[in-house]
């Protein structure tokens, strides 16, 4: 199971800013850890997709794995990703957003799974990362730090049930323990 950024948000402001530099990877971090997509999703969206969105648009999306209806939002950091990558990058419509170096198609989530163990291991985090992390790092902070319950993660992830929300997430028999020590009264 891929260990994610519970710990610190150091970790994701020090991964954003050694990619800045690199518009595609920027715009692919910054997209994973804003929507909770899977990579497999992510790296199928094609410029034509997503040219003229603006803050708070949404794009529906089909999942490769289980052929369900979800949707990429565009908040503001997003947009002003997407914004620089554009000016950077000046993609085709029909371009991938997340084109491969070595073909016209896009890149695997295997590649972006190799590109997330590089970037954790360049500001030395160890743990086991992959490109589950992207989705994974949305999923801790959205219930971490905005209070999402397990059933609007669930919603979104697309799962059948809060419980393997849970278990996605790593929620274990641990953290019940140290909620239990908080004392009421």
């Amino acid at each position: 199971m891929s260990i994610f950024f519970k710990d610190c948000k150091e970790s994701v402001k020090a991964i954003s800013k050694l990619l800045e530099s690199n518009p595609r990877n920027y715009l692919l971090w910054i997209m994973g850890i804003n929507n909770g997509l899977r990579a497999s999703d992510l790296v199928r969206i094609k410029f034509s997709q997503v040219q003229g969105l603006k803050v708070g648009d949404a794009m529906k999306i089909i999942e490769t794995k289980t052929g369900k209806e979800n949707m990429l939002v565009i908040n503001k950091l997003v947009h002003k990703a997407l914004q620089s990558y554009v000016e950077k990058v000046e993609p085709d419509p029909d371009d991938y957003l997340f084109k491969s170096r070595k073909t016209n198609s896009h890149i695997s989530s295997h590649t972006v799974g190799k590109m997330i163990k590089s970037w954790t291991a360049s500001i030395n985090l160890e743990g086991q990362y992959g490109a589950h992390t992207l989705r994974k790092t949305w999923g801790y902070h959205q219930r971490a730090n905005h209070g999402a319950s397990f059933e609007l993660i669930c919603k979104r992830y697309n799962h059948s049930s809060p419980a393997i929300t849970m278990r996605y997430l790593g929620i274990e028999d641990k953290e019940v323990c140290r909620m239990l020590m908080n004392e009421i009264g």
